[in-house]
């Protein structure tokens, strides 16, 4: 048995019915104070309904708020964010995508790889945002240095 937590495991039978898939996945796994996060969509969580259809901004905003989520659930927080990736299916969504990160990372300072696909894995999907955090003690301060 792993010592890891895995948090919101489902699979992917349920998750797109229409594909034949029978993946074990999760959410979230928390390792050695590590928490790794499935890249996050315009998509509930609870409902699997994806939102925003069309509105990058909002699945932007959607992605966002699952990953505090997530975080929260694994028992850290924003700002132990280290490292984000973000899959646009169109350049032209990068600065709405960025501008709506910036506005829940500020003042987080993490790395951050920006790619553009060609596809995510429903077509309907715009922005895919992926997350990974080291969980710190809430009274740590950031340390930003030049």
């Amino acid at each position: 048995m792993s010592s890891h937590t895995r948090i919101r495991p489902f699979n992917t039978r349920t998750t797109y019915p229409e594909q034949s898939l029978d993946n074990d996945l999760c959410q979230a796994v928390v390792a050695g104070g590590v928490v790794y996060l499935r890249g996050q969509i315009g998509q509930d969580l609870d409902t699997r309904e994806s939102v925003g259809i069309g509105d990058v901004e909002a699945q932007a905003e959607k992605a966002m708020a699952n990953i505090d989520m997530l975080l929260r659930e694994a028992g850290s927080r924003l700002e132990d964010i280290v490292k984000i990736v973000v899959y646009l299916t169109d350049i032209r969504y990068r600065e709405p995508v960025y501008r709506t990160m910036g506005r829940w990372l500020k003042g987080v300072y993490p790395v951050s790889t920006g790619l553009v696909v060609d596809a995510l894995a429903r077509p309907e999907w715009l922005v895919e945002i992926d997350a990974t955090a080291v969980i710190s003690d809430p009274a740590d301060d950031v340390e930003v240095t030049p």
